[in-house]
Order: C-alpha cells, then structure tokens, then sequence
C-alpha cells in the first residue's frame, strides 16, 4: 500500500532502507539532465552496447518536413508487453489478462532550439486516427490505408506503423523514438527508490489495483505504474483523458525530484539510475548514450517551469465506431494549431503583452491589472515580517490574499529567516518556479528577487518598510481564435486557447 500523508499534507520519511529520490522513463527530460554529471567514456561504450535499438521510421517519402531548425520532437511509448513476465508479478501488477501488444502511453516530447523549454503532448490511447499502407508485422503483406484507435498501430505495424500514424496525425516529424514495457517501468522506479504523489481526492481503480488516499503518498515502481494506468476511477469520468494528465503530473513530480536531490552529485547511484534505464528501453538507430549525454549537456538549465505539458483539444470523449467501439474524437481545428505551434518552435502557453515597467514601490498603481502568465490563485505565498513595524506582514499577508494569492500560514516574524530590518520588500523563491515567481514580482513591483535552490513551490516573501500594497494582477486575456481570412493583416490568425499547464503548476509541494 501507498504511505499515507500526514495531516500536513506531508509523507512521513521512509524507512532508512527506501531511498529518497525519483525517475522513471516517462521522465525522459530527467534522464538528460542526470546524463550532465561525469560519466566515464568507458562506461559510455558499454552502455551504448545494451541499447536494443531499431528502426521505427518510414522510408516512403511521405514523412512531414522537419519544421523549425535545430528543435527535436520523441515519441515516447509504453508497450503492453508482458513476454517473459512470471504469473505472480503480473497479478501483482493487475496485469493478469491477455497482452494487447499495444501502447498503453503514448506521448511527444519536443525540445526547442535553445533547449530552455520542452513541451509534453500526451496522445489518448483511444484516439481515432488514419494508419498509413503499410506492412503487418505478423504476416508481413501489405495493408491498405485503414482507421482505428493509435494503441493499435503498434499491434499491426509495430514502432514503424506508431510512428506513422503519429507523424499522418500531426504533421509533426519525430526524431528520436523511445520504447519500455511496464514491467521495465518498474524495475526503474524501484530503482530509483519510488516518487511522492498528491492527490486532493481519494483515488481507486479497481482494475489498475490503484488505492491511494487523499493527500500525499510516496509510490514504489508497482503503484507508480497502477497510478499512470488507472483509467476506470468513480472519481474520474473523463478515463483515458484524466488518465493522460495524471500521466504529466508524474512526470512532472519526476522531473522535479531528480533536478532538487542528490541524484546529480553521486557518480555511484547516478551510474545505476542509468544501467536501469538504458538495459529496459528500446531507441532508434540514430539514438546513443554520447547523444543523450550531449544533449542532457545543453538542457542541464532545464527546471518543471520550462516544462509544458499539453493536452490536444477534443471534440468527443464517446466517439462510437464500428468494430472500435467508443473512441477519442479530435477537434481537428484547434489541435492543428497545437501542432502548427510545435512545428515553429514556438511557445505554446501564448505570451502576454509585456507588462510597462514596474514602478518603484510608493509610487502610483498602474490602471488595471498587470497581466501575468500564471494565475496568482495557483502561486503558494508565505510572508513574513522583515520590520519592526507590528502587523506590517499581517497587512501583506491579507491583502496578497485579497489579490488572489494561495496564501499559506499566517504572517511570519522575519527574525526566524535572519531578517528584521529590511527597507526593500524580497521575494524569495526556487528558480524551478521562475514562472511562478514573475506573479508575485508583479504584485509587488520594486522588490528584490532571491533565488534559493531547493526552497520548493511555496514563494516566501519579505515584507520591508518600503511596502505600499499589492497591484492586481490577472492571466492576460486569449484573443479569440479568427479564420485565416477574417485576419485584418492578412497575417496568421491569432491562437485559439490550448489547454496546457507547466511543470511548477502541477508538481507536488
């Protein structure tokens, strides 16, 4: 069972025998990133040579352009395999019926040019797409153009088919294509001594074997797989669509506990975090250790802020098919712009205007609120009193409060931080949630920011006796979305709203 949460929202520290940190091969961004760390040559060449590689891509002529220069797009699958796997771990693991030979998780990771932002696309396993002609892997004659769910694609035509179907489906080119069974999943999480992953509600899937109470639980490498399988929660009626989304709320838990522990400064379990991965995953030809290590080299900035994670716009959950079933329709509109975003290399959470420059505090307030990328209602505020002046923090804390900030204990006395006679109000905060942070210097223009690693989500701020009040501040309204011939400037039509989040919006505390 999964350890419950303390009623502070807290896990209670593990046993001295479980380990402390996280990763899984969902958490590819991670992987590149502990890849920065020294790493013997030799060691290199050997790992190299356990890759199991293949070629997933299509020599037709019919691939999508490679877009923007210099970005990469992965498609990262789960497969249901379960070849190999003894009796007792697949009942363990609620896996006791026949494989499917099929995905079960299917996502698109893509890496812009600078290789500061990456941006997550999970695919619905149930999403009704077009399979390209190609060959059955089975029987090996040639199949027509045909429909179906996109899991399936791998269970006609294997990783080339996948890849295929991805590629029809979102003009996207993948560059790199990355392959694990579960049973590899969790060999790796258990490896890796498991993740903490919260949850407002209870949730239970019979089916999944899922039983996690509400707040907090720390999950070994089994309930971490129940936890991104589970699709038949009471709580959950969407099934395949919540399921993608707690899908990228572990893989941003991942990514955040493997950038803030000490897996980056120990060579010995850095070297056995990777073995794990790199002996259980399947690549492309054109993907090696030195290329990972390269990579994760120049992605080492890369914090959950710089993470998006994307959900494609729908246009039915219950899209009814004969011989499928019920599927996932797309809004084939609005997920074009999705896609047409990635293939540019551009942000898709849409920037707001740039706000006029932040008057110093005591100045006047700017009319309206400034506009902001993230909500204050989901930026965490801990204030505390950096004066002698009484109630100064109480009167910070109300009004941030007031503005719309999720305020967490009282107002503090600054003396416990070592402050007491602050003139310029401080906001400290972790650069993980470097956007997060922008909200509040908004709020507060004229402060000081102070970055301190491993400080965590809540932002702390510093009330000195230059402090004037808070300016509202507001998400920058979306343009409404206007066809290509209605644009006045004859240029691209403003974009239409794309549900996405980043990683310092959806990681646990």
């Amino acid at each position: 069972m999964a350890t419950r949460g303390t009623a502070t929202g807290r896990t209670p520290s593990p046993a001295p025998r479980q380990r402390r940190w996280g990763l899984a091969l969902t958490g590819f961004l991670a992987v590149a990133i502990l890849l920065t760390s020294g790493v013997g040559w030799a060691w290199i060449k050997y790992m190299d040579g356990k890759l199991h590689r293949i070629n997933p891509f299509s020599t037709s002529g019919n691939r999508p352009d490679t877009g923007a220069e210099g970005d990469l797009n992965f498609l990262i699958v789960g497969t249901d395999s379960r070849e190999g796997v003894p009796r007792k771990t697949l009942n363990q693991l609620h896996a006791g019926g026949e494989s499917c030979d099929c995905t079960d998780t299917m996502m698109i990771v893509h890496l812009n040019a600078k290789r500061d932002k990456a941006t997550v696309v999970s695919i619905p396993r149930d999403s009704y797409v077009t399979f390209p002609a190609h060959k059955d892997k089975h029987s090996g004659k040639d199949v027509p153009e045909s429909q179906g769910k996109i899991n399936a694609a791998y269970t006609r035509g294997g990783a080339a088919l996948t890849v295929a179907a991805v590629e029809r489906a979102t003009n996207i080119r993948i560059d790199h294509y990355i392959e694990v069974n579960f049973l590899a999943f969790v060999a790796v999480v258990d490896k890796l001594g498991g993740v903490e992953m919260c949850s407002p509600i209870p949730l239970k899937d019979p089916k999944s074997g899922l039983d996690l109470p509400a707040g907090t639980s720390h999950l070994d490498g089994v309930e971490s797989l129940q936890y991104v399988r589970a699709r038949y929660l009471p709580s959950d009626p969407t099934g395949d669509i919540g399921r993608t989304e707690r899908q990228q709320k572990f893989m941003a838990q991942i990514l955040a506990r493997a950038t803030s522990t000490g897996t980056l400064a120990n060579p010995v379990k850095l070297q056995g975090v990777l073995d794990a991965v790199f002996s259980s995953i399947t690549v492309d030809e054109g993907l090696s250790v030195k290329g990972l290590l390269d990579l994760g080299t120049k992605m080492k900035g890369l914090s959950n802020s710089g993470v998006t994670y994307a959900q494609i716009p729908l246009k039915s959950m219950d899209h009814h098919v004969e011989g499928w079933g019920s599927t996932v329709l797309w809004d084939d509109a609005k997920a074009r712009v999705l896609f047409d975003t990635i293939r540019a290399d551009r942000d898709i959470l849409q920037p707001s205007k740039s706000p006029s420059p932040a008057p110093s505090q005591g100045s006047a307030a700017p009319t309206g609120p400034v506009p902001v990328e993230v909500p204050p209602s989901e930026v965490w505020v801990q204030v505390y009193n950096g004066t002698a002046t009484q109630g100064l923090g109480s009167r910070a804390h109300t009004e941030l409060g007031a503005a719309g900030f999720s305020t967490r204990a009282a107002a503090r006395d600054g003396e416990t931080i070592g402050i007491s006679d602050a003139e310029q109000t401080v906001i400290r905060y972790d650069p993980r949630w470097d956007r997060s942070v922008q909200t509040v210097a908004a709020a507060l223009p004229g402060s000081k920011l102070q970055p301190i690693e491993g400080l965590g989500r809540t932002i702390e701020v510093v009330v000195g006796s230059s402090y004037a009040g808070v300016t509202p501040v507001a998400v920058a309204a979306t343009p409404k979305p206007v066809t290509p011939s209605a644009s006045p400037s004859g240029g691209p039509s403003p974009t239409p709203p794309i549900k996405a989040t980043t990683g310092d919006q959806v990681v646990c505390d």
